[in-house]
């Protein structure tokens, strides 16, 4: 019987949270032989794939993957290529479903065949689980075509994958893969997916509990993800060179992308030690994202000028006007 979904999971550093994951999905009422888990291991070095080995022995439609640790976006497309499903949906293995709300998720995904069917989330910290009781509210279902979605819908501050099921069919005749190597692989995947599909779907049905922990490499801000985020705008931007845009829609990716370029020179001044330092952040942006020229308002032309003359002169008077404050 061919598969109406395929559940990709990457497993690194997570034995903490990876049990009430795998049962979250287990309680989505969907039948085993409607649907695969593709557990990629990650190389985690503790005990992750131990604590869950008994449930998913229970379970004939799971798929085990070992692989020497290459990071999350290698992990999700070890999963992709083995994929079986009609649907894909890409979940991290700290996080939670909301009991019975993929199976509605999907039921919609089947029924309309959308190249994208994008959910709502939650964030919550450990403490607010505890007590936290998701509530459906009515649900709506808007069909929209994927440039309508991405000029109304996406955010530059929710390029998440979780959220969505991508219609598996959609992603291999696009060649939509993530980018090797980085931890925000999220941000150029999503705005191709969203600049590419045809046929999409928006709800408010509440499918994601996103967990908030410390010890996350997503509250790292160092290097490593300044290099990361300075990759994803530049393969993000190069979406102007590969898909025609309307004038509108060429102004929100701009912005989006100043949105995440502004973030980045924040978070540098912020959390890194030392000016030198800042420079040779500013450096890692400029030479993997230097086409970057924003256009859309004066602001943005003034710290596009800047950032075409001298990265290094925007950056200085970037952490001279940060610190003043």
């Amino acid at each position: 019987m061919n598969k109406q979904l395929s559940i990709l999971v990457p497993v690194y550093k997570v034995e903490k949270y990876i049990r009430p994951f795998f049962e979250s999905i287990f309680r989505q009422n969907i039948p085993d032989d409607c649907y695969e888990i593709i557990v990629v291991n990650d190389g985690t070095p503790d005990r992750s794939m131990e604590v869950v080995a008994d449930l998913l022995e229970l379970h004939d439609n799971t798929m085990v993957i070992n692989q020497e640790n290459q990071g999350l976006s290698v992990a999700r497309n070890t999963a992709l290529e083995c994929a079986k499903g009609e649907y894909v949906l890409i979940l991290d293995s700290d996080d939670l479903l909301v009991d019975g709300s993929l199976l509605l998720l999907l039921d919609k995904a089947l029924t309309t065949k959308a190249d994208l069917v994008v959910a709502d989330f939650v964030n919550k910290s450990d403490d607010e689980l505890e007590t936290f009781e998701p509530i459906q509210n009515d649900i709506i279902w808007e069909e929209k075509t994927g440039r309508k979605l991405f000029m109304e819908n996406l955010s530059p501050y929710a390029c998440y994958v979780w959220r969505t099921l991508y219609r598996r069919q959609f992603l291999n005749e696009n060649h939509i893969r993530f980018v090797p190597g980085i931890y925000v692989q999220d941000i150029p995947f999503t705005h191709e997916c969203y600049l590419k599909a045809n046929k999409c779907v928006r709800t408010n049905l509440l499918l994601t509990i996103y967990r908030e922990w410390g010890e996350q490499s997503t509250c790292k801000f160092n290097m490593k993800r300044i290099e990361s985020i300075s990759i994803a705008m530049g393969k993000t931007w190069n979406l102007r060179k590969t898909v025609k845009l309307s004038i509108l829609e060429d102004k929100k990716l701009q912005t989006n992308i100043f949105t995440t370029f502004c973030m980045l020179l924040n978070s540098t001044v912020k959390n890194i030690q030392g000016f030198q330092n800042c420079i040779r952040a500013i450096d890692y942006t400029s030479q993997y994202a230097p086409s970057l020229r924003f256009t859309v308002n004066k602001r943005q032309k003034m710290i596009s000028l800047l950032y075409s003359i001298s990265p290094r002169l925007l950056m200085t008077l970037w952490y001279i006007k940060k610190r003043r404050k």
